[in-house]
């Protein structure tokens, strides 16, 4: 668990120097949480897990007890480093938004229990969903990542990844990227803002350092 306090890039002007302080932030924890994914993967692959932490897992998953490995493995992957990064720069404005500041919260996550977090500023009367909150990096990231693996608007995001497994491509942030049309409602412009973010700044360095 990445246990540093958050710099305040609110403080960090310039711009190169802020980047590089959010990536460095971010990073060791994104790594992190991916290597964990992997183990668990080949736990399940080399069939190592019992049968009642496999119903566990396919539980958590969303899957029906009758599920395949092959089915399970498809929820159970990374998600690339240079998508992690991308989302949490824009959702969070490089850190700057009060929600990541004192929230944990990077990804602009929501959650629908009253209660369960803080109520925007601006939210429409009718509205009943709040910005979820955390208690560290660590479970803003996990649950960020569990959403990814989990949640049905992402469902195309995983089959592309699937897909790559399937036919040994690289997992690429960009790639995926591309099953990221429901995480706003700006759809698909919201896809290449992620893209462009990638690219320039050269993050899928990172999506094979894992």
């Amino acid at each position: 668990m990445n246990s540093e306090r958050a710099p305040d890039f609110e403080k960090i002007t310039d711009g190169k120097a802020r980047k590089k302080a959010f990536f460095e932030y971010l990073l060791p924890e994104v790594k992190r949480q991916n290597s964990d994914i992997i183990e668990l993967r080949n736990r399940i692959k080399s069939e190592l897990l019992s049968d009642n932490k496999m119903t566990a897992l396919k539980k958590y998953y969303k899957f029906k007890d009758d599920a395949s490995i092959e089915d399970l493995l498809s929820s159970v992957d990374i998600v690339p480093t240079s998508l992690v990064l991308a989302q949490a720069a824009y959702e969070s404005s490089w850190g700057r938004s009060r929600f990541a500041k004192h929230y944990h919260n990077y990804f602009g996550l929501w959650c629908f229990k009253k209660g369960c977090g803080v109520v925007p500023l601006r939210r429409d009367k009718k509205a009943t969903h709040e910005v979820a909150k955390f208690a560290s990096l660590s479970k803003g990231i996990a649950y960020y990542m569990r959403s990814i693996n989990r949640n049905s608007a992402y469902e195309t995001l995983r089959k592309i990844r699937k897909h790559k497994r399937d036919t040994q491509q690289p997992i690429t942030g960009v790639g995926l990227a591309e099953g990221l049309e429901n995480y706003a409602e700006i759809g698909y412009d919201y896809v290449e803002t992620v893209q462009s973010i990638i690219k320039y700044n050269k993050l899928e360095q990172y999506d094979y350092q894992i």
